[in-house]
């Protein structure tokens, strides 16, 4: 996260916000984001997410993204908005949005296996 400048702006249990200001080194080939930052914030977003409902000694991975690219990048700022839908003992389910100046451009859906403290 601090890698591509993201910051968190709002954490409550089972929904995580973040921002980033667009920058060049954001920036594909034609000036939209890239694809891979946009998934990247949402993976984030989702994985933080489900980790504010595991124990503290508890972990998340991701087990499965899967994300739509809706419209192109084009604009200043980035919010991802990542929430659990459905919190299991082993698998969270979580979906996320990607927006660039108020402009819905991406949405994602992941599952996020819980990782147990060694024994």
């Amino acid at each position: 996260m601090h890698l591509i400048g993201a910051d968190l702006t709002s954490i409550t249990p089972g929904r995580v916000e973040a921002e980033l200001v667009l920058a060049d080194k954001h920036l594909q080939q034609r000036g939209f984001a890239h694809g891979g930052l946009i998934a990247t914030l949402a993976d984030l977003v989702a994985g933080f997410a489900a980790v504010t409902l595991v124990p503290d000694n508890f972990g998340v991975v991701t087990s499965d993204l899967k994300i739509s690219y809706l419209h192109p990048g084009v604009g200043r700022q980035i919010k991802a908005i990542g929430w659990v839908l459905k919190a299991g003992r082993r698998l969270h389910f979580c979906e996320a949005e990607v927006w660039c100046d108020e402009l819905l451009i991406a949405k994602a859906s992941a599952t996020m296996a819980v990782i147990e403290p060694a024994t």
